[in-house]
């Protein structure tokens, strides 16, 4: 396996690695781990173009995404030069914001259906964008470094990147009880909720890598079957020492059914905020819930209650979502107070989930544009 070409951008690296005698591997690293990678505009458009051109390449059999450094694959988008946009222009459908979930909605599309295998690399940190790069991906490796999580809540946000379309695929209301409370997952809880295919050591990345030299690549459907025995051949099971996980969904799987369980937002929000526990996990999942937006709780209940029909339909709603979210001043508010003051005190529209008209979450799930011109419109076509 030899680096045959590689091109630089401030924050995308681009790379060739040889494969068998006839094939290459396409590379990319997302390069900014000072900011634990997280997406920048540039990295979107600069993932999305190369991919259009690898998936043209017949010497390109598989694509290969990792994150540059060892804590984050991706901590999900850089959304700091939109908070600046939200406030330069507040209570309208900016276009910088338009722009940049379009651009991530395209790629991240493009990843789920891309006609080669797409192997990611989700060690270390793995939240909102990042998981939205990752769930695409048909061999999606964490690690027992792994945290997963869709944190959006607590910026006013809600869980987007496809997240109307797999968290309501999860059992026993997993998805709902993420989405409310931003609560972390390891690899193994990954794995059983499908965001994830294999758990590998994260000490061997080198050596996976290395190994996709020796296999029999023939650049067709093959390839798929072949990286999943490949992959399976080098999973951690119970008898690894590097096994051992922090805490994360399974061990509460029961627990998280049941608190999910009522039949409206109301129900559930009090019966995780009442639940007396002195599990740490809990404990954060309700911090976060009860510090989180009202606003984005009901936009993840809804969505959850009515998923769209399919993928290319759930990017399409989300972009509309996003797009509200910015105009309402709920998701600037949420990134000023995490990430811009960081007082951690924001000001949300409305006290509690009781307190969220109807009309303002419908709002949310009305489309800024008529059908012919969403931006969105000839996804999946």
């Amino acid at each position: 396996m030899t680096d045959t070409t590689q091109t630089m951008a401030a924050d995308l690296l681009i790379s060739e690695m040889t494969v068998g005698k006839r094939f290459k591997i396409g590379v990319v690293t997302l390069n900014a781990p000072t900011k634990l990678n997280a997406l920048s505009l540039s990295m979107v458009e600069g993932l999305g173009a190369q991919l259009h051109i690898w998936a043209n390449d017949k010497k390109i059999a598989a694509v290969w995404l990792q994150g540059a450094g060892d804590k984050a694959f991706c901590a999900g988008g850089d959304i700091v030069d939109m908070y600046h946009a939200m406030v330069a222009t507040p209570h309208t459908v900016q276009a910088e914001v338009c722009h940049f979930f379009t651009q991530e909605y395209q790629t991240d599309h493009l990843i789920h259906t891309f006609p080669k295998p797409v192997i990611v690399w989700g060690d270390g940190i793995v939240m909102g964008g990042g998981i939205g790069l990752m769930v695409g991906g048909s061999h999606r490796l964490v690690t027992e470094r792994s945290r997963l999580a869709m944190p959006e809540i607590s910026i006013g946000l809600y869980p987007d990147v496809a997240g109307s379309w797999f968290l309501p695929k999860m059992p026993d209301n997993a998805g709902l009880f993420l989405g409310l409370t931003g609560a972390q997952i390891n690899g193994r809880d990954a794995v059983h909720l499908n965001m994830a295919d294999h758990r590998v050591s994260s000490a061997k990345q080198t050596q996976l890598k290395a190994g996709l030299a020796n296999l029999s690549w023939q650049g067709d459907n093959h390839d798929f079957a072949m990286l999943s025995d490949f992959f399976r051949d080098h999973e951690l099971s119970i008898k690894d020492k590097d096994v051992a996980l922090p805490e994360g969904y399974l061990s509460h799987q029961q627990t998280v059914s049941d608190l999910c369980a009522g039949e409206s937002l109301q129900q559930v929000a009090a019966a995780i905020l009442n639940q007396d526990t002195d599990d740490p996990w809990l404990q954060r999942a309700q911090a976060n819930l009860r510090a989180g937006s009202p606003n984005t709780a009901h936009l993840i209940w809804q969505m959850i209650q009515q998923p769209p029909a399919d993928l290319a339909s759930a990017f399409r709603q989300e972009l509309g979502m996003s797009c509200r979210c910015a105009e309402s001043g709920e998701f600037a508010e949420g990134v000023r107070a995490l990430l811009i003051d960081k007082d951690r005190k924001p000001q949300w529209q409305f006290a509690d989930v009781n307190q969220v008209p109807e009309s303002v979450v419908r709002h949310h799930f009305s489309s800024p544009w008529p059908a012919d011109v969403h931006p969105l419109r000839s996804l999946g076509h």
